[in-house]
C-alpha cells in the first residue's frame, strides 16, 4: 500500500483571499515504511509575504523570488502523488490550498476522500489532549528539535513518524497479538500453546559431532545431569 505524507506552507489561511502555497513537502511510504522517495518544492506565490506568515515558516520574498510557480510543478506533483492515500495533519487546510492551486493551473483536483487526516485520528485516540504536531512528538518521544520553524519537508518527515505511532507503532505485530476475549478451539488465545510437530525435524548435527558429545558426557561420570531421566 502506497501512502504520501504531505505538508504545505502558505502565505495565509484562505486561498479565496488570494493566499498561495509557498512550499510543498511529501514523503513516500510503502506498507507504512519510508521508501526514501520525497517531493519538495519552494514556490513563488506571485505576491508579497505577510509578516505573520513569515514568522511561522521564515520564507520571505527575496528567498522565493525566482522559484518556480505552482503551474510549472503541478503536473510533476500529481505524478508523484498518483492515487496514493495522502496523510496530512489538518487535511482540510492543505487540500483546500492544493485544489485551489491545481484549479488555477487548469489541472485535475484531488478528491477529499484521498486524504487521511492525522489530526482527526489523534483527537479520536486522545480526546481532549493537545493534538498539534509538536504535542504528538512529545507524546510519542519523537525528536523534533530541528523544527525551529515550520518547514514542509521536515514536517512531513516528522509527521510520517507520528503517523506510524498513531496507527499502532513502528513495528506492526502482523496480527499475532492475542485479542482479549477471543478464543481458539474453545480456549482463550492467551492460554494457547503450540502442539508437537506432526513430524520431528531432522537433526542438524553430524555423526562425528554426536559421537564427540557422547564421549564428553561419558567423561563427566555417572552424576552428569544429561544422564538423568525424569
Amino acid at each position: 500500500m502506497r501512502e504520501i505524507v504531505l505538508d504545505t506552507e502558505t502565505t495565509g489561511f484562505e486561498p479565496s483571499e488570494g493566499h498561495r502555497i509557498v512550499e510543498i513537502g511529501a514523503v513516500e511510504l510503502f506498507n507504512h515504511m519510508p521508501t526514501g522517495q520525497t517531493f519538495h518544492e519552494y514556490l513563488d506565490p506571485e505576491r508579497a509575504m505577510p509578516t505573520e506568515a513569515f514568522e511561522v515558516h521564515g520564507l520571505g520574498d527575496d528567498f522565493l523570488r525566482g522559484k518556480p510557480k505552482f503551474k510549472a510543478i503541478g503536473p510533476k506533483f500529481l505524478e508523484f502523488v498518483g492515487d496514493a492515500k495522502l496523510v496530512i495533519h489538518n487535511a482540510s487546510f492543505d487540500m483546500k490550498f492544493l485544489n485551489a492551486e491545481l484549479g488555477w493551473a487548469g489541472l485535475p483536483t484531488l478528491p477529499m476522500s484521498q486524504a487521511l487526516d492525522t489530526l482527526a485520528i489523534a483527537r479520536s485516540r486522545f480526546p481532549g489532549a493537545p493534538a498539534s504536531l509538536d504535542a504528538l512528538c512529545r507524546r510519542f518521544g519523537i525528536d523534533n528539535s530541528a523544527r525551529e520553524k515550520h518547514g514542509a519537508l521536515l514536517d512531513s518527515e516528522i509527521l510520517a513518524e507520528v503517523y506510524l505511532e498513531l496507527i499502532g507503532g513502528r513495528q506492526p505485530d502482523f496480527g499475532l497479538t492475542a485479542s482479549t476475549g477471543a478464543t481458539t478451539g474453545g480456549r482463550a488465545e492467551a492460554d494457547w500453546r503450540p502442539g508437537p510437530r506432526p513430524q520431528p525435524l531432522s537433526p542438524r548435527i553430524t555423526e562425528e559431532e554426536s559421537a564427540a558429545h557422547a564421549a564428553f558426557i561419558e567423561g563427566l561420570g555417572g552424576d552428569a545431569i544429561w544422564l538423568k531421566r525424569a
